[in-house]
């Protein structure tokens, strides 16, 4: 049978740290990470604008080539490939602001979920300090371990397919969870052993890369970007991990 109480003191809980915590986010994204991103667009429209236009003078001149009529067949292909790479995204300024804190507070709630229903299986009472340590772990897991090998990339920048990251971070997340929990709880030698191993083996599979390794912002903007959301997201696991564990205890 389900226990109302239960699902409402957890809903309570997610709901108001997943909020505060997604907006923490949204602020230090808007201070710290947009205005790198800022730059790395302007490269990357620079750089696409050039191939643009050197695919372009490769059309033209493959069309004054061939037979009369084709140019216009070109042009016309050109145009329809330019008009769709145009898609919707949100405007700069507050709309950009405004989806952002969405995404960021829906985020939060799905992690708040994880966190809670740990501290639940734990069965220990738990407060803000204890949270903090579970919002290390959260960091740990779901940033710093992928971050390891895929980082954090600027627009513009080569990666490999998205499905096969995908599925290399959702590896690495769940083998990295399942590697702490087991130092941390198991008793036996043998079982913290193997957690070891298994905080190694999606490093040792290796994160899938790109064919070709670069991107159009200078290496230093990647590297300002990497720092740059390191610190927002170990901020927001903190604050994450704290307010669950506040809350959490609030309403027992």
């Amino acid at each position: 049978m389900i226990n109302l109480t239960v699902l409402r003191r957890i809903g309570s809980v997610v709901l108001l740290a997943g909020v505060l915590a997604g907006l923490l986010l949204t602020g230090l994204q808007k201070w710290q990470v947009s205005p790198i991103i800022a730059q790395a667009e302007v490269y990357e429209e620079a750089a696409a604008a050039k191939e643009h236009e050197e695919h372009h003078a490769a059309e033209l001149a493959a069309a004054a080539t061939s037979a009369a009529g084709t140019p216009a067949l070109v042009h016309e292909h050109a145009h329809e490939h330019a008009h769709g790479a145009d898609d919707w995204e949100p405007a700069n300024g507050v709309e950009r602001s405004a989806y952002t804190a969405l995404a960021n507070v829906t985020i939060a709630i799905g992690f708040g979920l994880f966190l809670v229903a740990a501290m639940t299986m734990r069965g220990r009472q738990v407060g803000w300090r204890a949270g903090l340590l579970w919002g290390v772990a959260g960091y740990l897991v779901f940033f710093v371990a992928p971050a390891l090998g895929l980082p954090p990339e600027v627009p513009g920048t080569m990666a490999a397919p998205l499905h096969a990251r995908q599925i290399w971070w959702v590896m690495t997340a769940g083998a990295t969870a399942g590697g702490l929990g087991l130092i941390v709880y198991a008793r036996h030698w043998a079982f913290k052993l193997a957690g070891v191993a298994l905080l190694l083996v999606p490093h040792l599979i290796g994160a899938p890369q790109p064919e070709m390794h670069g991107g159009a912002a200078p290496e230093e903007l990647a590297r300002a970007f990497i720092h740059a959301t390191a610190l927002a997201n170990g901020v927001f696991w903190l604050a994450l991990g704290g307010l669950t564990g506040y809350f959490y205890k609030k309403f027992a």
